[in-house]
Parts: structure tokens; sequence; C-alpha cells
């Protein structure tokens, strides 16, 4: 049975499941394993600071996410249906796993964030 978003332990039950599917999605897994060559080990920590505070506030998240897709759309071009692909993976995700008020309350900051990357990224 599904429950609502609580804690860390479900933010990193989260990431891990989501970036588990972007590694192979054929439409934006190369951004990250072909163009930006993430290092998921690093990577993925910082995701469940990222995360955890913007859903619990935990002041725990240290970086510029901006700068790091700026710098990405240089290397390849990045367009509104790349941003709406990854946008739809984060929300079945969500679905797939969890119920209740911060799940709808985590896609809906996920889909403003990704507005604003967008916007700033690819004007």
């Amino acid at each position: 049975m599904k429950t609502d978003i609580k804690n860390r332990n479900d933010i990193e039950k989260l990431v891990n499941t989501f970036y588990d599917k972007i590694k192979t999605d054929t439409k934006i897994g190369y951004f990250f394993t072909d163009v930006a060559k993430v290092n998921w080990e690093d990577h993925l920590p910082k995701m469940y600071d990222f995360w955890e505070n913007i859903m619990f506030s935990t002041g725990n998240f240290i970086g510029n996410p901006m700068a790091k897709h700026k710098e990405l759309h240089q290397k390849s071009t990045m367009t509104k249906a790349h941003f709406q692909h990854w946008n739809a993976l984060f929300n079945a995700t969500v679905d797939e796993l969890f119920t209740g008020e911060k799940a709808e309350e985590i896609k809906q900051r996920a889909v403003n964030i990704a507005m604003a990357m967008m916007y700033k990224t690819i004007g």
C-alpha cells in the first residue's frame, strides 16, 4: 500500500527509483550518461539533499543547479520536450511509489522548478 512522502528515506527511495529510470531512458538519459557523465555516487546524495530541502526546508542543499543546467545546454542542446519528458518521468515515479498531499506537492514543485530551469536555460 502506498503512503505519502514523510521523510528523507522516502525522498531517497523516490530519487533512486527515478534516476534508475533516467539512466536507461532513450529520450533524456544520454544527457546524464554521455553528456554530463554523471558520477552517481556524488550526484544522488546531492539530489537527496535538494529534494529534502524542497519538501521539508532542511537547508541542507548546497549547489547551483541552474548553472549546471546551463553548462549542460551548452554541451548538448536541451528543448522544451526534454524538460516535459523529465517531468512526465518524475510524476510517474511519484505516482508509482506514493500518494497523498506531499506526493502532490513534490510533483507541483518539480513542474515549477523545471519551468524555471527551462526558461532560464533555453529561453
